[in-house]
């Protein structure tokens, strides 16, 4: 059991790192943070970076820099505590937060994550008008439906998946690459873009809405989780070179999605502030006037790169949304209503928009959608800084003083310049008569002041001293004693367990059926975000502890001179049972009922109906 706790698993399933060398051992590691870049590189990212072209030429390409070296500092805080610590940022607040405190944060991390749900469905939409003369209302609608490919993507695993974002990822790449040929910037200036300017005005707006669009909050869970994918050496020295060879994929990758925000920005300072458009800020006007001064050729690969970047964002999105659930709340659904639910949430304020204000709306939504996601920053971005400064999670890999320093002044500018952008928007929205001030006085003041006090409290309260937690913080419970029991022989029965508090009786009515001279098999099935799209090579923090589960489930057995084995199974319970079963030839399995019915099989799902149906051997299910 100590070997399976020193090993985590890597993407590619056979590629181990440690035995690899040179390119193909870098290679082995390269992958997670691609899947994160495209959150760098979504629709929102072009407005803020169309504005920023068009209304003040190259002069903001160094507040892009910035965010850019901000955003690696915070993805490499990350990747260090998945790798340390065997947690993601979800899990660990979890662990260290109370439980009132882990609610508003799972709310608010949803929140951020259906926002940028809502920047990738106008992006879609806009991209398949510009490409194939879609109504736009239509496009957004369309987009409901890429759950399938979600689905696909899922059962295909990590590495389909990994190499389909970088497959996008590269076409967004590819299609600026086009325009920047067509449009022919002045790379003089271009250069000159890089040294820092006083920022006044518009241009600190603009600079604020940059900054706020770059670091996205659920990259930081789903980093931390997307590190834990690779099977590395388990000591000090296997975590550190970990830890370097992750720190160059995320320098990799994103500086990348840098390139295409620098490139967009280029592309509107060159074809439009050059032509005296100075205020181009909705992607349907860009793609305009692009037309006009370019011809046909130019909007179509602008709507190329818009369709890749809104599918390849919201395929990240959803991973996310599935880690904040399971880690904040311990709460567990089926992957496919994990994402109708936030793509309906998404979808639905984006209709209502063209329906009541027409297409132009949209644009006005995308800044919207930036807005939420600088609300929702710094409740991840705090948490992450306190754990890996944490000497009692990190041990001998805590972060460096002088790591923590730049990052808790990052927070600061970050905290800072995200205030003042939703200060400017509430100010903006009150002038130009947008909003009632009522619905400010009474509903967003009292909502951002709990906002204010929540920030306060998760930053003080790690250094404060606290009872330290004891529960188990995972989707199920843990292993527990039981009292052995056996009559009635069989030859070989399987005992499916779920650790949910029942286990007694379903092993004591399995041992009733086989006694001492049956061989009993304990299955279990790890139904984990990394689980699902890793098979058998996950090693998570939750695989680990239910291979410690069956290990004393089957101590106890041996014990009273029974004969058991242990099965693991990943992802979708009713197949890996069935799976198990087949593998093992056995001719009895005894399970327990899951306790729930109707709408409730819909939303968790029903294991032991579908196994039935899967399986040709007796069932006992145990209620």
């Amino acid at each position: 059991m100590e070997k399976d706790r020193h090993s985590l698993s890597e993407v590619y399933g056979t590629v181990h790192p440690d035995k690899k060398k040179g390119v193909r051992r870098v290679l082995a590691f390269l992958g997670p943070a691609y899947l994160v870049s495209v959150g760098y590189m979504d629709p929102g990212n072009w407005a803020t970076d169309i504005a920023g072209g068009s209304a003040f030429g190259y002069k903001l390409i160094w507040v892009l820099l910035m965010s850019n070296l901000i955003a690696i500092l915070l993805q490499s805080l990350c990747t260090r505590l998945g790798i340390v610590s065997g947690l993601d940022l979800a899990q660990a607040s979890k662990r260290n937060y109370p439980d009132w405190v882990n609610f508003p944060l799972w709310i608010l991390a949803e929140i951020a994550i259906a926002a940028c749900d809502l920047a990738e469905i106008i992006g879609m939409a806009i991209g398949l008008n510009l490409v194939f003369g879609l109504p736009v209302i239509w496009g957004v609608c369309i987009s409901a439906f890429d759950t399938v490919l979600f689905l696909f993507l899922l059962h295909r695993g990590i590495r389909v998946m990994e190499a389909f974002i970088i497959s996008l990822v590269a076409i967004i790449g590819f299609s600026f690459l086009v325009e920047m040929l067509i449009v022919s910037p002045d790379y003089g200036q271009v250069a000159k873009g890089f040294i820092p300017s006083n920022l006044t005005g518009n241009a600190l707006y603009i600079a604020i809405g940059i900054i706020g669009a770059t670091v996205m909050p659920h990259n930081l869970y789903l980093h931390s989780s997307l590190v834990q994918t690779r099977k590395i050496e388990q000591s000090v020295q296997g975590k550190k070179k970990a830890i370097k060879m992750n720190l160059l994929d995320t320098v990799l990758a994103l500086n990348m999605a840098f390139l295409v925000n620098a490139a967009i920005l280029i592309l509107a300072a060159a074809a439009f502030y050059s032509r005296g458009f100075f205020h181009i800020a909705e992607l349907n006007d860009a793609s305009v006037l692009l037309e006009k001064i370019f011809g046909k050729a130019a909007p179509l690969f602008f709507g190329i790169a818009l369709i890749a970047a809104g599918q390849s964002s919201t395929v990240t999105g959803t991973l996310a949304g599935q880690i904040v659930m399971e880690g904040h709340i311990n709460l567990r659904i089926q992957p496919w209503l994990r994402r109708l639910i936030t793509r309906v949430v998404a979808i639905v304020p984006a209709i209502l928009a063209i329906v009541f204000f027409g297409g132009d709306a949209l644009g006005q939504l995308l800044v919207l959608s930036q807005v939420i996601l600088s609300l929702q920053l710094g409740f991840a971005v705090i948490p992450l800084i306190h754990f890996t400064s944490s000497k009692k999670m990190m041990g001998e890999l805590v972060a460096k003083v002088w790591v923590r320093i730049l990052a808790w002044l990052c927070v600061a500018i970050i905290l800072y310049l995200n205030i003042e952008l939703i200060h400017q928007e509430i100010v903006g929205w009150l002038h130009s008569g947008a909003i009632s001030p009522n619905v400010v006085y009474y509903f967003m003041a009292p909502f951002l002041a709990a906002c204010a006090f929540l920030l306060f409290y998760i930053f003080i309260h790690p250094l404060v001293p606290h009872r330290e937690k004891t529960k188990v913080y995972l989707p199920h419970g843990i292993a527990e004693t039981f009292v052995a029991a056996a009559a009635h022989p069989n030859k070989h029965i399987g005992i499916a367990i779920d650790f949910s508090g029942k286990d007694q009786n379903i092993i004591s009515n399995a041992l009733k059926q086989g006694g001492h001279k049956a061989k009993y098999t304990f299955i279990h099935v790890v139904e984990s975000a990394v689980a699902r799209y890793l098979s058998a090579n996950a090693n998570d923090h939750e695989t680990i502890l239910d291979k410690e589960n069956l290990s004393k489930y089957g101590e106890l057995l041996t014990n009273e001179g029974f004969h058991t084995e242990a099965r693991l199974g990943f992802g979708s319970p009713s197949s890996e049972i069935a799976r198990i079963i087949k593998d093992e030839n056995i001719d009895l399995l005894v399970m327990g009922a899951h306790g729930h019915k109707g709408i409730k099989d819909l939303i968790f799902g029903s294991t032991a109906e579908k196994v039935r149906h899967r399986i040709r051997i007796p069932i006992l299910i145990v209620k």
